[in-house]
């Protein structure tokens, strides 16, 4: 996965914000990791989503309609391999594990295509 950052101003270095600690993010980030590894506790060799089958995510993964269908008509419109579907699907599973949901929902499929690569 690659993200893309643009350059920050020099005003908003300095600036106060809202943005979550770090501290929090390491709490989201272990939560997550032992969701999957329960969700995966039964399967040898898988320990997160990443190593986990993309079709077993995509029948197991708590996908919802609206997020499948979401992936579906991404998968038409930037003509997606199996490979890039999965991908994007582990993506969103991930995130979702980091929103504490059960369930895949739109908004996490729509967050993991803003994190594809473009294509040139």
């Amino acid at each position: 996965m690659h993200v893309t950052v643009g350059r920050v101003a020099l005003t908003d270095l300095s600036a106060v914000g809202n943005e979550e600690s770090s501290t929090e993010i390491r709490r989201r980030v272990c939560i997550a990791r032992v969701r999957q590894n329960a969700r995966y506790a039964r399967m040898q060799g898988v320990a997160c989503n990443a190593h986990a089958a993309g079709r077993w995510i995509d029948a197991y993964g708590g996908v919802t309609s609206d997020a499948r269908c979401l992936l579906h008509r991404a998968a038409e419109g930037l003509a997606l391999s199996a490979r890039g579907y999965h991908r994007v699907l582990k993506v969103a599973r991930t995130i979702a594990d980091l929103d504490e949901s059960d369930s895949v929902a739109e908004v996490h499929v729509a967050e993991a295509l803003r994190y594809r690569q473009a294509r040139s």
